[in-house]
């Protein structure tokens, strides 16, 4: 048997039961798509679920609103993907009558679609003959073929996708996809993959050379930078303080807590006398309760957040912000990043 044959029979027996193998409706399959992108199958499953429960089609997908999308997406991270989908799927009641595209050359239009979803959209619903190429794929096709150019680098991209193509079932191109992406996955794991039983060992040159724990290679260029977080809990009449995020930072649309940044670590006696927290809620401040600094790690960045409960602010200030009071039970309705939900579960443990 050649290369596809291998994966596809290995899928055959091997593939795991998931609800959205069972479709070719192609606004489904963008839904698990997008999910479960830089997300693990047992945490995205119970999102996915939900949301294709909520909105079996994409009119009722575009009809709702984004703080319904981005509530229902809490906890799942990576927000601008909710943003992006409300969008896509009102664009496709527009420019496409409500039919979500099939096709890739359509598809690959679509805000928060890229090469990889269109390819896998396109072949899983159509059969269109596009090979898939997301990190699964990368791993197997370096290890099996030897290959050492570095995968996050447009050379390596365009290498492996090529490769990927010419490897590709065109009869079986949805199949052929799932099972390779799979195969990667589950045997070809990125740490102790089970080389004796893969039945690709024999032509694997990273198992003939040794360099399984080598291969892909990726080039580490990315910066993490580091941001302090001071959150105020201003409570009054059993509501509490909350603000509105804007765009052109994380956690855009989001609700959160009056927010002062700081350039690293500051002692909570400092930022009560700087001047722009004077200006927010006035010299009379008192501190009930500091946190301990919670670290709350982003993609390119590392949060390190303090909350902070005063009393006897000033009120003169909600008009100039974006803050607002809410009760407990409303701030439920309102879609959080996670630290700041994960905060309010405890703050709510210690307080009933």
């Amino acid at each position: 048997m050649n290369f596809a044959e291998e994966i596809i029979e290995w899928y055959q027996k091997n593939k795991r039961d998931l609800p959205w193998r069972k479709t070719d409706d192609p606004y489904i399959i963008w839904l698990s798509e997008i999910i479960m992108q830089q997300t693990r199958v047992e945490q995205g499953t119970p999102y996915f679920n939900r949301f294709s429960e909520k909105y079996p089609t994409v009119k009722h997908f575009a009809a709702a609103s984004e703080e319904e999308i981005l509530k229902l997406w809490q906890g799942l991270g990576y927000y601008s993907r909710g943003r992006n989908m409300h969008q896509t799927a009102q664009a496709v009641m527009e420019e496409y009558s409500g039919y979500f595209p099939k096709n890739y050359d359509s598809l690959i239009k679509l805000k928060g679609i890229g090469e990889y979803t269109a390819a896998a959209i396109s072949s899983f619903s159509s059969n269109e003959a596009r090979a898939v190429v997301d990190g699964n794929v990368f791993r197997l096709l370096s290890r099996y073929f030897g290959i050492d150019t570095p995968v996050n680098t447009g050379k390596g991209k365009k290498l492996f996708t090529e490769l990927a193509n010419e490897l590709l079932d065109k009869f079986q191109a949805g199949q052929f996809n799932q099972a390779i992406m799979e195969f990667g996955s589950l045997q070809c794991k990125p740490k102790n993959p089970d080389c004796n039983s893969c039945p690709l060992q024999a032509g694997c040159e990273a198992r003939k050379t040794k360099r399984i724990n080598e291969l892909p290679i990726k080039i580490k260029s990315l910066k993490i930078r580091e941001r302090f977080f001071n959150y105020i809990i201003a409570q009054k009449d059993g509501q509490v303080l909350i603000n509105k995020r804007g765009a052109g930072d994380i956690w855009e649309n989001l609700f959160d807590l009056p927010l002062f940044e700081t350039d690293n670590f500051t002692d909570v006696k400092d930022l009560i006398r700087s001047a722009d927290f004077i200006r927010s809620f006035g010299t009379q401040v008192k501190i009930k309760s500091v946190s301990a600094p919670v670290k709350h790690v982003l993609s390119h960045q590392k949060l390190h957040a303090s909350f902070i409960a005063i009393e006897g602010f000033s009120e003169q200030f909600i008009s100039e912000k974006s803050w607002f009071y809410v009760s407990f039970d409303e701030l439920e309705k309102l879609a959080q990043p996670k630290l700041i939900f994960q905060f309010f579960e405890n703050f709510h443990k210690l307080n009933t």
